[in-house]
């Protein structure tokens, strides 16, 4: 394995450990405090959710273009060219740093989690406080409607990364905003849909905290989970990522005029 390639990796893991550090913690803020701080301001807890996206974008970027999900890695992959041989070492990368964020979200608010669940008379094993570390079903909705659910959200995410970043979009954010804008779209989902299943949009943010809670006290409430959930927020936005990636590739970019004068003027030469 190159140096470069070593850094790369480890960039990927330092990305999504960055979103899930202050991402579960936030989901933490929300759920084991009452009164809740972002009880009656749940825009706070999408808004937090998007700046450490934004933030894991400034910090890693320019080293492995901070995919930050495997959703993202195989929609590059399959529409931008994305080197097939990085797939799977950065899937795995990208679900170490989330594995990791959550181990410090736990050495955080581990005291907190356990009078919670003491309070409520809850247990890890029963799920107790399962909900700051991993993703499940909302409000009367079963697991096969979470499935179609996150292939739609994570559609929309992949559309609008592919137009923020897209090189020949007159419209996308100039010098370096486009990681604030991704941050707000991440922030627009949650805030729009994201009480249907917790918006998970990401494999590696869900299954990194559900694997880190198997073994630490929740045992079968993370893996399988109830209903065996665990693998809808994994299969389910690998799927969205080839329907939004592929939406934006056939009904946006080919009209974009200014692609469209590139390649007139690449006949010309």
């Amino acid at each position: 394995m190159s140096k470069t390639f070593l850094g790369q990796l480890i960039s990927e893991a330092m990305a999504v450990f960055i979103v899930i550090a202050f991402g579960d913690s936030v989901a933490a803020m929300y759920t084991l405090y009452t009164p809740s701080p972002y009880q009656q301001a749940y825009w706070g807890v999408c808004i937090a959710w998007g700046l450490a996206v934004t933030i894991s974008i400034y910090t890693t970027a320019s080293v492995s273009g901070c995919h930050g999900n495997p959703a993202v890695t195989l929609a590059l992959a399959i529409y931008r060219g994305f080197s097939w041989r990085k797939v799977i070492p950065y899937c795995l990368a990208q679900v170490t740093g989330a594995f990791l964020g959550a181990a410090i979200v736990y050495v955080l608010f581990s005291p907190v989690i356990d009078n919670f669940n003491l309070t409520n008379h809850l247990t890890r094993a029963g799920g107790g406080a399962a909900g700051v570390f991993f993703t499940h079903p909302g409000l009367a909705i079963t697991p096969m409607h979470a499935f179609g659910d996150e292939i739609i959200l994570t559609a929309f995410l992949i559309f609008g990364i592919f137009a923020i970043t897209e090189q020949y979009n007159e419209m996308a954010p100039g010098a370096n905003a486009g990681a604030l804008m991704i941050g707000f779209l991440v922030a627009l989902i949650g805030a729009s849909m994201g009480y249907l299943e917790a918006w998970a949009l990401n494999p590696a943010r869900d299954f990194g905290p559900r694997l880190f809670c198997f073994f630490m006290g929740w045992g079968p409430s993370a893996l399988p989970s109830p209903q065996s959930y665990w693998w809808i927020p994994i299969v389910a936005p690998l799927i969205g990522a080839l329907v939004g990636g592929g939406i934006y590739q056939l009904l946006i970019r080919p009209f974009l005029p200014a692609r469209q004068k590139a390649l007139l003027d690449a006949l010309k030469a």
